[in-house]
């Protein structure tokens, strides 16, 4: 597998994608999850059975049935439909969080390791310092700061995940900038620019990828947290975590209230997990046959 994604350039992308997809079942088992948990997240509006609002209250804290296949929830809500539209949520929120870092962490990676010097110093200190905080303390005191709701809430872990994506593209900036490709076009006269955006940041973003795909499924994990603590969506709005947070209070009533969202969770951070770790052993030659 470790030869796929690594095959001559005139190989065409789609090509070599699916033969990277066709030697690792992992990996096409995880890509499968996460094309259908945001085909459903897409979707919600038109399959989920009712709208995430709408109360049955002759039936709160229903078990499963024909008329609520997973139970309603302790204001008589359908739990499937609530979990449909949580999908949105959360894969909203990921998406945002690791936007967020990438738009503030490349540029500040790349622009540390290709400038050097005190540069270079004054910016690793900084991401020293930003990484030294637990990560969910200071997106907790960033969310704090901005105001609670579900898009500041990952605009503070987007913040907060920067520092790691600027670490590592300053580290792989470190050693692209040294190729004779570089300073061949420094002698060309081709600008700061032109060299970093044509020839160091195609070269640097490898690990990016793989990084941004473990990332995700931190983002889901910390949107969660975030709404089971009160400070990502409000409700009535649905997201995993916040269904996670509502079916605690009634853990000794309806245990089963928390397996849903839990589960999804669950399956949605793995499969996000698996694809990192398929496409680092893809990308990274030194894993090459393993």
């Amino acid at each position: 597998m470790s030869d796929v994604l690594s095959l001559p350039s005139r190989a065409p992308v789609r090509y070599r994608v699916v033969e990277w997809l066709r030697r690792d079942p992992r990996a096409a088992l995880s890509v499968a999850v996460l094309a259908c948990v945001i085909a459903v997240s897409v979707l919600a509006p038109w399959i989920a059975p009712y709208p995430p609002t709408a109360q049955d209250v002759r039936n709160m804290l229903a078990e499963p049935s024909a008329a609520h296949w997973l139970g309603t929830d302790d204001l008589g809500r359908d739990v499937l439909s609530r979990l449909i539209h949580g999908a949105s949520a959360s894969v909203y929120a990921a998406f945002l969080a690791v936007g967020v870092s990438i738009v503030l962490g490349v540029p500040v990676g790349l622009l540390a390791g290709f400038k050097g010097g005190w540069v270079d110093d004054v910016i690793s200190r900084g991401i020293d310092t930003l990484l030294s905080f637990p990560a969910i303390v200071l997106a907790i005191a960033v969310t704090g700061a901005m105001g609670i709701g579900l898009t500041n809430a990952m605009i503070s872990v987007g913040i907060v995940f920067s520092p790691q994506l600027a670490r590592l593209v300053r580290a792989r900036t470190l050693v692209v900038r040294q190729e004779l490709y570089v300073d061949a076009a420094r002698c060309f006269g081709a600008s700061t620019w032109r060299i970093l955006t044509r020839h160091v940041l195609p070269n640097a973003v490898q690990p990016v990828i793989v990084q941004v795909a473990l990332l995700l499924a931190t983002a889901l994990l910390a949107e969660a947290s975030l709404s089971f603590l009160g400070l990502g969506i409000q409700p009535p709005d649905a997201s995993w975590g916040a269904m996670l947070a509502r079916a605690y209070l009634y853990m000794e009533i309806a245990p089963e209230q928390m397996v849903p969202p839990g589960l999804a969770i669950l399956v949605t951070a793995l499969a996000f997990n698996t694809l990192g770790e398929s496409l680092r052993m893809a990308l990274d030659p030194t894993l090459k046959g393993r």
